[in-house]
């Protein structure tokens, strides 16, 4: 897949082609929208998988503590309370979505294992067939090679 990545100005920040995966760090200079392309037109008959992950970080406010009251504390440390949950959050809906990604890749890999396991169900038996009968027509033809002699009885 091919990846491009540009600023809210039109500057080409990343730009991959024909990659399977790819990690990316890059830091805002500028407000407004960013732009992200993913492009199948190289191999649009083969189905792919795409996971995008987003970590945005904001920065952490500490130079606030420097200047603050003793009243002030207060207000600091239950905003750091409320940063550090929200943070577990984010964390947690993360954790969310990578198994939700991995209950899909394990469904895939069930359903192809089904469907290999039918198919050696279908030439194994079909092989078991073959030994039986193989030597059920070679006695067959060596008998009708060599006719049994009559004798009369005595």
């Amino acid at each position: 897949v091919d990846f491009t990545l540009e600023s809210p100005a039109g500057r080409l920040l990343v730009s991959e082609r024909r990659r399977a995966d790819g990690l990316h760090t890059v830091e805002p200079t500028e407000g407004g929208d960013y732009r992200l392309c993913f492009d199948n037109s190289f191999s649009a008959v083969s189905e792919k998988l795409v996971f995008l992950e987003l970590l945005l970080d904001g920065g952490a406010g500490a130079s606030r503590l420097e200047a603050a009251e003793p009243d002030d504390a207060l207000d600091v440390r239950i905003e750091d309370i409320k940063d550090s949950i929200e943070t577990m959050r984010g964390r947690l809906e993360r954790s969310i979505q990578l198994q939700t990604l991995l209950r899909a890749f394990e469904a895939r890999d069930r359903r192809l294992q089904e469907s290999n396991r039918g198919r050696v169900d279908f030439w194994s038996a079909l092989n078991a067939g073959a030994l039986l009968l193989v030597p059920l027509l070679q006695v067959l033809s060596l008998r009708s090679l060599f006719p049994a002699e009559r004798r009369p009885r005595t």
